[in-house]
């Protein structure tokens, strides 16, 4: 099995489900570092993190990447949830802060499986029309850029994309449904997504808790085999009696013959099985932190 990403001819195409969401305003860092789960007052402009946004018990809502802009102007590139479902919800928490949310139909997430021009790890970089990214690793290079010219559909493109995000442990989360995952149990401190240190957010006390007191008993494991398509219950295969194979995890996301799952930290290397497909465990690559 070989990690190098397939598909795509360096030409940028649309990354499929992408959404852009701004912040802006006087109160624009401050409303954001009591919603999201990493320390946005911290993130320096010009520069970009991963973080999230939780629900109270904890449970990952959305998983974003997040750009300061300036010292009031933030934006979210968010890989799979709808920038106007997550305007409409998080408007609510507003009240009297002097920050506007606003949902950009006129910008557009097109990406490229090549190193980009101006931009470096945390670092964004300005363009014409917006903002180049470096979304990619030593192993795997990958440009993001923002702007107004929507990029054409690339079936292969965008699933060695896909196939390079679960590689490295970034979790695709279903569109349509709330996760629920908390960020440990999605790994989450591999991308330095959360934080424990910076004060109070939405699901921030299970957070904290989980990390002090060791309590993470599930994590992100990357697997692979024909037939993962479909996300689906992860079993045990160790067993000769398949019809009473131990229920281990559940598949998260897919790709193909790639998929993320949450399972035990000591369910082993397996064999595994989803929807009777026998699967494999591989290593999650690093360097897509930020």
């Amino acid at each position: 099995m070989s990690d190098k990403a397939q598909g795509g001819n360096g030409a940028f195409f649309a990354i499929p489900g992408a959404s852009i969401l701004a912040i802006e305003g006087r109160d624009a860092i401050a409303f954001a570092q009591a919603q999201f789960m990493s320390d946005v007052a911290a993130l320096a402009p010009g520069h970009w993190h991963w973080s999230g946004w939780l629900t109270p018990k904890g449970r990952v809502i959305a998983l974003f990447a997040l750009l300061r802009l300036a010292e009031d102007t933030l934006l979210l590139v968010l890989p799979d949830a709808n920038a106007n479902d997550i305007v409409s919800r998080l408007q609510r928490f507003v009240f009297r802060s002097k920050a506007t949310l606003r949902a950009c139909g006129d910008l557009f997430a097109i990406g490229a499986l090549q190193p980009p021009i101006s931009a470096a790890g945390a670092r964004f970089a300005s363009r014409d029309d917006g903002f180049e990214l470096d979304f990619g690793t030593a192993v795997h290079p990958r440009s993001l850029r923002l702007g107004t010219k929507a990029g054409s559909d690339d079936e292969a493109g965008a699933q060695a994309w896909r196939r390079v995000d679960l590689a490295h442990g970034f979790p695709r989360l279903p569109r349509t449904e709330e996760s629920p995952w908390t960020p440990q149990q999605l790994s989450l401190e591999r991308l330095k997504a959360y934080s424990v240190k910076k004060g109070c957010y939405p699901g921030q006390e299970i957070v904290a808790r989980t990390h002090f007191l060791g309590q993470a008993k599930r994590g992100l494991v990357r697997l692979h085999g024909a037939g993962l398509a479909s996300a689906g219950e992860l079993l045990d295969a160790s067993s000769a009696d398949a019809a009473h194979a131990r229920p281990l995890g559940q598949v998260v996301c897919s790709a193909v013959d790639e998929a993320l799952a949450v399972m035990p930290l000591d369910a082993g290397d397996g064999p595994f099985s989803v929807e009777g497909h026998r699967c494999e465990r591989l290593p999650l690559l690093d360097g897509l932190a930020r």
